[in-house]
C-alpha cells in the first residue's frame, strides 16, 4: 500500500491561508492524498474539526510561532501557545504527546529556525522538513537533508499550501496510514514527491492577508 501524505497545510482559519473543509474533503475522496495534516498558524480549531469528520486521515497539527522561528506540532490534543522559546515550545508538544516536526528549517524568508536554534533542540526533534512545495527562492532541502543524516532525523515533504491550486505536488509517501506511534518508523524507509506548485500556489499567502483585510473574511 501506497500513502500519499502532507504534513504540513494551512486552512482558511490561518491568517494567509485558504484550504477550506471542501478542499480536504475532496482531495480525500480523489485521493490525491490520503492523509493530511492541519497545520494552521497557532490554532487548532479547522484541524480538530476535520479529525472529527474524517478520522485519521486527518492529523491535528500547529505551525507555532516561538521566539525563534516555527515549529510545527503533530497529533496534538490542544492548542500550544505561541511567542515561547523554542526550547519550550517542543517540551509543550511532547507533553501532550505530540511529535515535534520543524517546517522549512534555515530559510530567513519564512521564520525557518536558525542552525543555531536546531542545534539547541536536536535531541528534541521528530522530523524535520526536508522538501518543501513553496521553497522556491529560499531551497534548503540540501541543508536539510544533510543536517537530517548528521542526526539520525527521519524527513519529510509537504506542500505548505496556503490554497488548492498546486497542493498535492509535494508529499510524502510511506506505507500505512500514521499515528502518533507508527510515524516515525514508517518515515524511516518514506519516499518523496516534489512539484512546482505554480505562480498562485507560491503566492496565495499574501494574497490571502491582502484578501481578509480588505474583505474581512475568513
Amino acid at each position: 500500500m501506497s500513502i500519499k501524505v502532507d504534513f504540513h497545510t494551512h486552512s482558511q482559519i490561518s491568517p494567509d491561508g485558504a484550504l477550506r473543509p471542501f478542499d480536504y474533503r475532496r482531495a480525500l475522496e480523489r485521493r490525491e492524498l490520503d492523509c493530511i495534516a492541519v497545520t494552521d498558524h497557532n490554532d487548532i480549531t479547522m484541524a480538530k474539526q476535520l479529525n472529527e469528520a474524517f478520522g485519521e486521515r486527518i492529523i491535528i497539527g500547529e505551525e507555532i510561532t516561538t521566539a525563534e522561528g516555527e515549529i510545527i506540532g503533530l497529533f496534538l490534543q490542544q492548542v500550544v501557545k505561541p511567542y515561547m522559546s523554542s526550547v519550550e515550545t517542543v517540551k509543550a508538544i511532547h507533553d501532550q504527546g505530540g511529535l515535534v516536526y520543524i517546517p522549512h528549517p534555515f530559510e530567513t524568508v519564512r521564520s525557518g529556525v536558525t542552525p543555531d536554534t536546531l542545534e539547541s533542540i536536536a535531541d528534541q526533534v521528530d522530523i524535520i522538513e526536508v522538501h518543501n512545495g513553496r521553497a522556491i527562492f529560499q531551497d534548503k532541502s540540501k541543508s536539510a537533508l544533510e543536517w537530517a543524516a548528521k542526526h539520525s532525523i527521519v524527513g519529510a515533504a509537504s506542500s505548505d499550501a496556503h490554497g488548492p491550486a498546486g497542493w498535492g505536488k509535494t508529499y510524502t509517501i510511506i506505507a500505512d496510514i500514521p499515528t502518533r506511534d507508527t510515524l516515525i518508523e514508517l518515515l524511516k524507509k518514506a519516499t518523496f514527491r516534489r512539484g512546482f506548485p505554480g505562480v498562485r500556489g507560491i503566492s496565495y499567502p499574501k494574497y490571502n492577508r491582502f484578501r481578509k483585510k480588505f474583505s474581512h473574511v475568513k
